[in-house]
């Protein structure tokens, strides 16, 4: 992919700098998506704040069920550069299976490497894709296994990296060198 939007490079400018420093853990270089980013730096310092809330223990999602949200939103949005980061930062640490990244990527919440826990959060990612709500016949097994902080966590994070999906995708965000691809996953 050739990017529409290229990525700012060293040297950064000091407010640069300090919002790349911002929206990194510690220690980390900045990615490809946030050094394009700031080049609006005020909705840049916006998603830093709203990004840091998804991205914290505050969120009332377990971190397996957040990465679940985020994994196949991105994969249905086709966003191979915000997978390939979540992939190759969260994978090991929520104990995906190569089977659960490739069913994230290509699959469905039938496949048989899910839990029901893990196949609702799925289907619902799905329908909120989808339909963009949740149906009746889905909404009481949904709410039977999340409560009422996190249903609304989950829709919004699943709206989040819609819109994340969309700034990364139309700007031609490269891969990340170090990333997966979801040719990677394939069967």
């Amino acid at each position: 992919m050739t990017p529409r939007i290229e990525p700012l490079s060293e040297p950064y400018a000091p407010k640069v700098a300090d919002r790349l420093e911002a929206l990194m853990p510690p220690g980390e270089p900045p990615i490809r998506l946030f050094r394009t980013f700031v080049k609006n730096l005020p909705m840049a310092a916006g998603l830093n704040a709203w990004g840091s809330y998804y991205l914290s223990r505050q969120l009332s999602l377990s971190l397996r069920d957040r990465e679940l949200v985020i994994d196949r939103t991105t994969a249905r949005c086709g966003c191979e550069y915000e997978w390939g980061v979540h992939i190759a930062f969260y994978a090991d640490r929520v104990e995906l299976t190569k089977d659960q990244i490739r069913s994230l990527t290509y699959g469905t919440a039938s496949d048989l490497c899910w839990n029901a826990h893990d196949a609702v959060l799925i289907e619902a990612i799905d329908a909120l894709h989808d339909t963009c709500t949740i149906d009746d016949v889905l909404w009481p097994r949904l709410s039977a296994s999340f409560s009422e902080a996190q249903l609304l966590d989950l829709f919004m994070l699943s709206g989040w990296y819609h819109a994340i999906s969309y700034a990364a995708n139309a700007a031609g965000v490269e891969a990340e060198d170090w990333a997966p691809r979801f040719a990677d996953f394939l069967a």
